[in-house]
């Protein structure tokens, strides 16, 4: 179990950078063109009843900032990872969760010169990855 668990959050882990450094190269496009892909509040796609259930909610405490979805988790459907990245696709930080947890909390302390763009994910296993984006 404990391999299984590991290759899932390796896994997750590329896919939400490389999923995020590909919408950060994309500055041209809005986020919101990747209908299919990655979810975010303006484009729920498919999933438009529940944004707020997945959609991942940030708060920002000096250096300190924390995702939040507000999702119930149980064996059938929960969220899995939370990620933290930056406008270049850098991984500032993740954390995995399981259907024990009883919320999908994670926080993460900024890096000095951090960028001033970042990205927060969630992913469920039922609804896919959704992304808000912070400017600090």
């Amino acid at each position: 179990m404990t391999n299984r668990r590991n290759f899932i959050k390796t896994a997750l882990t590329v896919a939400s950078g490389m999923a995020v450094g590909q919408v950060a190269m994309a500055s041209s496009k809005p986020a919101n063109n990747y209908s299919g892909i990655i979810y975010t509040t303006d484009n729920p796609g498919q999933w438009d009843k529940k944004v707020k259930g997945h959609a991942p909610e940030v708060t920002i405490d000096g250096k300190n900032i924390t995702i939040t979805t507000n999702h119930g988790m149980n064996s059938r459907h929960y969220i899995v990872r939370h990620t933290l990245v930056t406008e270049d696709g850098t991984v500032l930080g993740s954390m995995t969760f399981s259907p024990e947890d009883k919320k999908a909390i994670s926080t993460y302390e900024l890096p000095e010169g951090h960028a001033n763009k970042l990205y927060a994910t969630s992913f469920c296993n039922k609804h896919d990855m959704w992304i808000t984006e912070i400017t600090i």
